[in-house]
């Protein structure tokens, strides 16, 4: 999603934004419990405070839980997640995706702006050729939601093309049923409103996750796991070492409904306050306002007052509609932290309002506009970061560095023109830099990778998560087959398949 750096509170005492702490397999609280087979349950670890706020504590008693079996288990169904499962089905196995919600998309509906980048940043030079770069199983599905009226295309922006050359833009409802439909098709097992709460170990292997819903408690066991949470709940329930960094705002999104969009740019290009703008299809025809980038100095000081966190970038396929318009939160606390997390879902949506508000009292074509959406709570853009075999910094990255084990390319950096990826080149990611250290059968997905801040700004990018999900789903898949662990997987046979079910690699 687009990086916002408008920061709200924060501050310790100190006046310093807190940065987080390391944190390792001891100082993750554990309740550990040995069965006879020699198994260690992990469960509900995260949950439970070290301390009691009365000085008391309740031991829950032991239960047996039912089991299910599967051969891959994927632990979140949002971006990277829903083409993780659908991967892993496609390449032969028997797959359960537990999500927490009841849709899947995950960020790209809920914290998204526009979908970045599927191209390489190619318009702004002159020599430099337009390339597709990320295609396979996530070029598929937005050709599923171009085909229903629920994407703008891939539209080349007219200004503020130094960030990313064209603006993706998705329908959040269609996007979310669209990939309900897209599991639905490749077999895979959903399980929504259903939570990973702990995860069962043999030596290395997770033999297991702890799965609770309305329904109880289960044990999901699985021969391969991938983590897609978000949060890397999946990984430090297993025991894997973790970072949480509190580098970013959190956010919440809202759509705007009943604005006359043409009529908001006319007013922010008259006064000079568009830094970026592109046209695609919206309401089904062509050549129509999808995305557009408003600068706050140059409006009103007394609108500008009341936007708390909010930086006007917004985008649409629908007429009358801005899709996302986003409210960022710093938090003092890592957003594990359930008690600071609540009182940011307090301001959040106070912020929200207001500056719905603001908008409606100050913006021509927004008089009767209102709030028609939001996010069920609030998005991260990063949680844990989980410590993998190689850890991608950013030098490679802007060096536009390529592996012998990558499994896709890559050519958009959130800090552009700050950081580009060469001259309009890209990178690989590697394999190792997805396979969870110290397990040996669990990958992590999406934003739960990449320790470095400016490296996270490539890698945790909605369409790079999109890709992540196609390699390790697939991986995971081979890994069954082959019963084999992450690193014993040949890569060479990965590779075939990942180009096979055409995934692009430079040169």
């Amino acid at each position: 999603m687009d990086n916002q750096t408008d920061q709200a509170g924060g501050q310790d005492s100190s006046g310093e934004y807190k940065r987080g702490n390391e944190m390792n397999r001891r100082d993750f609280p554990k309740h550990l419990a040995v069965t006879g087979g020699g198994l260690a349950i992990m469960n509900g670890a995260s949950a439970q405070p070290e301390t009691s706020p009365d000085g008391a504590f309740y031991t829950e008693p032991a239960k047996k839980l039912p089991i299910r079996e599967f051969d891959v288990v994927v632990a979140g169904g949002g971006t990277g997640g829903v083409f993780a499962a659908v991967s892993a089905a496609r390449t032969g196995a028997r797959v359960a995706l537990v999500e927490g919600k009841g849709y899947t998309g995950g960020t790209a509906v809920e914290g998204g702006t526009a979908l970045h980048s599927f191209f390489n940043l190619w318009k702004p030079y002159p020599d430099v050729k337009k390339r597709q770069v990320v295609r396979g199983l996530p070029s598929e599905f937005i050709d599923r939601l171009i085909a229903i009226g629920g994407c703008s295309g891939h539209a080349e922006m007219v200004k503020r093309y130094d960030y990313d050359s064209v603006c993706t833009a998705i329908d959040t409802e269609l996007y979310k049923l669209e990939s309900l439909k897209l599991l639905k098709e490749s077999g895979v097992h959903l399980f929504l409103n259903s939570f990973v709460r702990g995860a069962v170990k043999d030596g290395e292997r997770v033999k297991g996750a702890i799965v609770e819903s309305r329904s109880g408690r289960e044990l999901f066991k699985a021969k391969a796991f991938i983590d897609c949470t978000g949060y890397g709940d999946l990984a430090a329930y297993a025991g894997a070492k973790f970072s949480e960094p509190n580098d970013y705002p959190v956010v919440n999104s809202y759509g705007l409904a009943n604005v006359d969009v043409e009529r908001v740019f006319q007013y922010l290009e008259k006064n000079d306050a568009v830094k970026g703008y592109g046209y695609g299809t919206r309401s089904g025809e062509e050549d129509k306002l999808i995305r557009i980038n408003g600068i706050k100095p140059n409006l009103p000081e007394a609108f500008t007052r009341e936007l708390k966190g909010v930086s006007f970038v917004t985008t649409t396929v629908q007429d009358n509609y801005f899709m996302f318009i986003k409210t960022n939160l710093k938090l003092r606390k890592s957003p594990t932290d359930r008690d600071a997390v609540t009182k940011a879902e307090i301001q959040i949506r106070e912020n929200m309002q207001r500056s719905a508000d603001a908008f409606k009292k100050y913006i021509p074509g927004m008089e009767k506009s209102f709030i028609a959406r939001t996010s069920p709570s609030l998005v991260i853009r990063r949680g844990r970061t989980i410590e993998c075999d190689y850890d991608l910094t950013n030098q490679e990255i802007t060096s536009a560095t390529h592996f012998d084990d990558e499994v896709f390319n890559y050519g958009f950096h959130d800090h552009s023109p700050r950081f580009k990826i060469g001259k309009g080149e890209t990178y690989g990611l590697p394999y190792r830099a997805l396979c969870v250290s110290g397990v040996s059968n669990l990958f992590a997905c999406g934003m739960i990778i990449t320790s470095d801040r400016d490296a996270h700004m490539s890698t945790r990018n909605t369409v790079s998560c999109m890709a992540q999900g196609q390699a390790v789903g697939t991986a995971a898949a081979l890994c069954v087959k082959q019963n084999a662990g992450t690193r014993d997987l040949k890569f060479s046979v990965l590779k075939d398949r990942l180009m096979k079910d055409k995934v692009y690699f430079e040169g």
